[in-house]
């Protein structure tokens, strides 16, 4: 197993970075009623999972850094993925999917893409407070300012600069292709 920069395994740095996830999970649905807890923390991972997974499209390190970097945000990925992590929000993380939330690799890179995940995220929660009670109902604005509060959080436990995530050149566009 590959050390990190911070001198911890990488397993455990993954593992450090889904507690840190989950806590920022919690704290923003402190203030929310508590039956948005679930949808809360599921929004909170599956972007946490995307952003891990946008891992290839990150402007390069220098070596060894960038394959120690690249072994965490996959372990981070898929631990993310694991049961203990999605016990209970199953079903929210299931309604996310079907809600075609799932992005693929150009998530990282084209802005579009990442304006519709979070319109999606916003409508998943707004869909959830509007089953509550009328006078248990968060504010209008409650779940914009949760989605925006839970990117900023996750981009933060992972280490991601989003001006140089979503403005470098992608590593693929400075390989030179090989000749046949």
């Amino acid at each position: 197993m590959s050390i990190t920069p911070s001198g911890k395994p990488a397993k455990a740095q993954a593992q450090e970075c889904a507690e840190e996830i989950l806590r920022a999970a919690a704290s923003w649905a402190k203030e929310a009623p508590a039956e948005l807890t679930p949808a809360i923390r599921a929004v909170c991972i599956r972007l946490a999972e995307m952003v891990a997974d946008q891992r290839h499209y990150l402007t390069p390190l220098p070596e060894p850094q960038e394959s120690e970097r690249g072994e965490m945000l996959e372990m981070l990925a898929d631990g993310l993925r694991s049961k203990p992590i999605t016990d209970g929000i199953e079903q929210d993380l299931q309604q996310l999917a079907d809600l075609e939330l799932r992005a693929t690799g150009s998530w990282a890179i084209v802005p579009t893409a990442q304006a519709e995940w979070i319109t999606t995220a916003i409508q998943f929660l707004d869909g959830r407070a509007s089953q509550l009670p009328d006078g248990e109902r968060p504010d209008p604005y409650w779940a914009d300012d949760v989605v925006a509060g839970i990117i900023v959080s996750v981009r933060a436990v992972i280490g991601v600069d989003e001006l140089q995530a979503r403005y470098a050149t992608p590593p693929s566009a400075n390989q030179v292709p090989e000749e046949s």
